[in-house]
């Protein structure tokens, strides 16, 4: 059986919302400023929205194993909302915000997921609070990296 998972990840820029979209957007560039991201390809562009695309990725954070999966895209609204379906070793919805005020730009990525390994699966409650501790640690990653991508400051990342 799939072990759930939720988590929300907020980062906070001190730029404008165009080249925070622009630079999360462009998944295929990810391993060039994302830490821990050591595949990511753009298999299918999909639609001139972007709906339809499909991502492929592998990710490696702080514990020893890589995690590999696909996330089809099924809802463009730029430069706001971006909703998919993960699949492979990872499996369910990712929602991704940007919000824009006074304050800077807000990126919010809500995951709700399971893992398909057999392994992670088996580890059950004692693996569950490392599974999430290396999940956040990648997130930090992500942000950080962004903002030197964008040149800008990370105002917050939880």
């Amino acid at each position: 059986m799939a072990a759930a998972y939720r988590f929300l990840t907020t980062w906070l820029f001190d730029a404008p919302r165009e080249p925070v979209w622009d630079v999360i957007y462009d998944a295929a560039h990810w391993p060039a400023w994302w830490r821990g991201v050591e595949r990511a390809e753009v298999v299918d562009p999909g639609d001139e929205r972007g709906e339809g695309a499909l991502w492929r990725s592998s990710w490696r954070s702080v514990l020893p194993y890589t995690l590999e999966f696909e996330f089809a895209i099924e809802t463009v609204d730029r430069p706001s909302l971006l909703v998919g379906r993960a699949g492979g070793e990872l499996t369910g919805t990712g929602t991704w915000r940007v919000y824009e005020n006074e304050l800077g730009t807000a990126s919010t990525w809500e995951w709700q997921v399971g893992t398909t390994r057999e392994w992670m699966n088996a580890a059950g409650p004692l693996g569950r609070p490392l599974f999430a501790w290396n999940h956040h640690r990648i997130m930090r990653w992500g942000g950080e990296g962004a903002a030197r991508r964008i040149g800008c400051r990370l105002l917050a990342a939880s």
